[in-house]
């Protein structure tokens, strides 16, 4: 397994969070994951604009409260990635992809980032049917079509 790049935290403001990796790292990617430990817990921040000198700016996807200057983040890689298929029907997950239903671990097999382009258009099929919001002004004044 290769080594990910380590950073350390240098400023906190509410759920952003600034990282200086040492110079002569590769800095991570727009929406490229970090992980951060807060004692026993992980926490993930996402890479949202390069600033210069080796510093990104995150968001966390988590409260920061606990977080401290210095503390090690380190650069996964990838982007957060969230599980997909039939496993995921009925199940409550947080924006990481971790379950909160606790009902266990969530049994897919394919993992998508959370950005992703939209499909194609052409891949799009419409439904002849309007979708019933149950809200009547909406369903009189601007009916949806389902699809």
């Amino acid at each position: 397994m290769e080594e990910r790049a380590k950073g350390s935290v240098v400023t906190i403001r509410g759920p952003v969070v600034d990282v200086r990796f040492p110079r002569g790292e590769s800095i991570p990617d727009i929406f490229t994951a970090l992980e951060v430990k807060i004692g026993n817990e992980r926490v993930i921040l996402e890479t949202l604009q390069h600033l210069g000198d080796n510093v990104v700016r995150c968001i966390s996807m988590h409260p920061t409260d606990g977080l401290s200057r210095g503390v090690e983040a380190i650069n996964t890689g990838r982007p957060i990635s969230v599980p997909v298929g039939d496993g995921t029907l009925g199940r409550m997950l947080n924006v990481t992809g971790d379950p909160i239903d606790d009902m266990g671990q969530i049994a897919a097999e394919e993992q998508y980032p959370i950005h992703r382009s939209a499909p194609p258009f052409t891949d799009i099929v419409p439904h002849g049917t309007t979708l019933e919001t149950g809200i009547k002004v909406i369903d009189l004044m601007t009916p949806y079509a389902r699809g």
